[in-house]
């Protein structure tokens, strides 16, 4: 069936990422789907109540979507919640200021809509789990979904071995345009020299190993933040506007998070 088939119905299930206002009454919502990727639709009378229709579209929930395919953006029919996050995330800062960053860098990976990306997605409903449930410290979910939604768009970090020429490391100088650590051979003038700590930290991130990266010193975390914050500013050629909101002071007291957070 053609894509400009009008009033095509399809379904799908999805994260929404983000909503905007649509005249006086409509909403635009940007989900990003399990199986047809990032779509824009508009959901129409939404916001003329407080309909259960409406709370079912708010970014950070997993919702089931009937849509009927528009010229330029599709038109939403029905919308059933499967798990809205938003209430768990939004009332612990630390999520929330994680999650938006999720939500933008999924976003932003998907510049091409109806493009479908499954682990992407599956990426995404993981990492707003995560958060919702605080299984993890929220800025380590973030940066190890950062890395893999990385490696998802084929810019995954050498972490192992040199990004230049593949030699098998450890190596101890890192290259954000080279892609990772570079052996001496390799290494571009103004590298970083991280702790090996540190690139440790990324690498368990990246692979899932949780109980190391937890085993993590704050030094070692901010560190590591700071090289995945650089990758991906890197790749995307223009930095997150959430990355900088992130607050990063789980471990610190609750009293003292206000003092520590530098937006």
């Amino acid at each position: 069936m053609s894509a400009h088939t009008p009033k095509a119905l399809y379904r799908d299930e999805g994260i929404v990422l983000r909503t905007q206002k649509l005249g006086e009454a409509d909403r635009i919502v940007t989900v990003l789907t399990r199986r047809t990727g990032k779509v824009r639709a508009v959901a129409k009378g939404v916001r003329r109540t407080k309909s259960k229709f409406g709370a079912r579209l708010e970014p950070f929930t997993h919702v089931d979507l009937q849509l009927y395919t528009g010229r330029n953006l599709d038109i939403v029919s029905q919308a059933e919640s499967i798990r809205s996050y938003g209430q768990e995330i939004v009332s612990d800062y630390p999520a929330y200021t994680a999650g938006t960053a999720v939500l933008e860098t999924a976003d932003r990976l998907t510049a091409e809509e109806k493009e479908p990306s499954l682990r992407l997605f599956l990426l995404v409903v993981g990492a707003l789990r995560a958060l919702g449930e605080q299984t993890h410290p929220a800025s380590l979910v973030l940066d190890a979904f950062l890395l893999r939604a990385m490696s998802v768009a084929g810019w995954e970090p050498a972490l192992s071995e040199c990004a230049r020429c593949g030699e098998a490391g450890p190596h101890r100088h890192f290259s954000v345009p080279a892609g990772g650590t570079v052996c001496p051979a390799c290494r571009p003038t103004g590298s970083a020299m991280p702790s090996p700590v540190t690139i440790e930290l990324l690498d368990a991130l990246l692979t899932g190993d949780w109980a190391r990266a937890e085993a993590s010193q704050g030094i070692n975390r901010r560190e590591g933040s700071g090289l995945v914050a650089a990758l991906l500013q890197w790749h995307l050629e223009r930095g997150l506007r959430s990355l900088p909101l992130v607050d990063r002071t789980e471990s610190a007291p609750r009293r003292e998070m206000s003092l520590l957070h530098e937006a």
